[in-house]
């Protein structure tokens, strides 16, 4: 019982003195170091409850995809289109973003339309996509 108390009494002193001297500036200039830690550190929410929207006209896009030869390749039951050569959109359900990124720059096998679609008609078509996949 002693010794546990000794022990106890000597990391107070230890932990006390070392507080001391580097609370006085007697050790010097010190700097933080990186410490390895192990586990998680809980990250806030940045899920909103917004939906993002396209500046783009889901009909007008409904005509875009159709002329444009998307269902040949993307089934997407908006469209009546059964193409397996692309991804399943319904099945997909892809962000806004990133339609929008497949669409002009494309993705092989997809052809990029940046250069093809105008950037009002790849809003379009993007809108009609998203809007359709996920309502």
């Amino acid at each position: 019982m002693r010794r546990r108390h000794l022990i106890a009494a000597v990391s107070a002193i230890a932990l006390f003195g070392a507080g001391l001297a580097a609370g006085c500036g007697s050790e010097g200039t010190t700097s933080a170091s990186p410490e390895t830690v192990v586990g998680k550190v809980p990250q806030q929410s940045t899920t909103t409850t917004t939906t993002p929207t396209s500046q783009g006209d889901a009909t007008a896009g409904k005509a875009v995809f159709a002329s444009s030869g998307c269902g040949g390749c993307h089934t997407l039951k908006a469209a009546n289109a059964t193409g397996t050569v692309g991804p399943n959109l319904d099945e997909k359900k892809p962000p806004l973003p990133l339609i929008i990124d497949r669409v002009t720059n494309g993705k092989s096998p997809m052809p990029a339309f940046g250069q093809t679609l105008s950037q009002k008609q790849i809003q379009d078509v993007a809108a009609f996509v998203y809007q359709s996949t996920h309502s």
